[in-house]
């Protein structure tokens, strides 16, 4: 079993920068891809960041690559999501997910263990 909390959501203005964190325990997390998702109000959960198990390889939805980093720290079992140029149609629930292997995908039916999600909400 894996438990996730994330942290680090807020209030912020456009083109504002927030950094979320992942930490995880229950399981060796270093063996492990990771993901962002997230989820605005009456819409699908969808994809936006992954990172394998060593980190030397991401992946970025097309609406969030530029301006956000994934990335992590094995030896602290926790992954980031560091957010830049924030947009208002950032706004959402940001919720971080393990993936059973080495390597990630962006289909959130792959992932095998989810956080409770952290709110992020982008001012205009």
């Amino acid at each position: 079993q894996v438990q996730l909390v994330e942290s680090g959501g807020g209030l912020v203005q456009a083109g504002g920068s927030l950094r979320l964190s992942c930490t995880a325990s229950g399981r060796t997390f270093s063996r492990y891809a990771m993901g962002w998702f997230r989820q605005a109000p009456g819409k699908e959960r969808e994809f936006v960041a992954a990172i394998n198990w060593s980190g030397s390889s991401t992946y970025y939805a097309v609406s969030v690559k530029g301006r956000f980093t994934i990335s992590r720290d094995n030896a602290k079992n926790t992954v980031y999501l560091q957010m830049n140029s924030l947009k208002p149609e950032d706004t959402a629930v940001y919720v971080c997910a393990v993936r059973g292997r080495i390597y990630y995908a962006i289909d959130a039916n792959e992932y095998d263990y989810w956080g409770q999600g952290t709110q992020v909400t982008v001012s205009s």
